[in-house]
């Protein structure tokens, strides 16, 4: 009998990591139940039990993502004291998880933002600026950062980091290295929010 790449009990979670790799390899086009079926050793009908469709293995998926980005997110927002270093890592935890994902990462985005999203599936994929906004709100309690809104503080941080994102991911930023990027968008991130700049003008 051959071997079934995943341990008794877990052929859910075995599906999900390898409809994952699928995507980034073929793409949401190239995912199926039955050749996942095929893929980890298990009868054709064996994936509906944990998904009745496409559909949903492709939600479940999206909800997988953004938990495992958001482990990272928020292991990076908690290492260590200094405020201004948590938030560059956690800028890196981003850009890093979409240059090793960028297939993924769409299908999170587009998953998450359809009409008929699940209300999970949208907490879940706002955690990551949820994570920001308190770390925004925790620096100006300290005098570290300026007043101003941490929603739209965050949510301004987000839409630049995630355009390096997009742009390290697709391989377009001239040379310059996804290090060098994410350190100086952080920079000047955190300098306008330091210098008091009125979060009306970042709406």
């Amino acid at each position: 009998m051959t071997d079934q790449p995943y341990h008794h009990g877990k052929l859910r979670e075995a599906l999900l990591e390898r409809a994952m790799d699928t995507i980034e390899e073929a793409g949401v086009d190239g995912l199926s139940l039955r050749q996942l079926a095929r893929d980890v050793n298990v009868s054709h009908g064996a994936p509906a039990k944990h998904f009745r469709d496409k559909q949903a293995l492709i939600d479940a998926v999206a909800l997988a993502g953004f938990e495992s980005m958001n482990r990272r997110i928020l292991g990076a927002a908690q290492s260590g004291d200094d405020l201004r270093s948590r938030f560059v890592r956690v800028g890196r935890a981003y850009v890093d998880f979409a240059v090793e994902h960028p297939a993924l990462l769409t299908v999170m985005y587009s998953t998450k933002h359809h009409p008929d999203s699940s209300e999970e599936l949208r907490n879940t994929g706002a955690q990551g600026i949820h994570v920001a906004q308190a770390m925004i709100a925790e620096a100006q309690a300290t005098g570290a950062l300026a007043d101003g809104d941490p929603g739209t503080l965050a949510m301004v941080c987000f839409v630049s980091l995630h355009g390096t994102a997009l742009l390290a991911a697709g391989g377009h930023l001239d040379g310059t290295s996804v290090e060098d990027v994410v350190t100086a968008a952080t920079d000047t991130l955190w300098a306008g929010m330091a210098a008091g700049v009125p979060a009306a003008q970042l709406s």
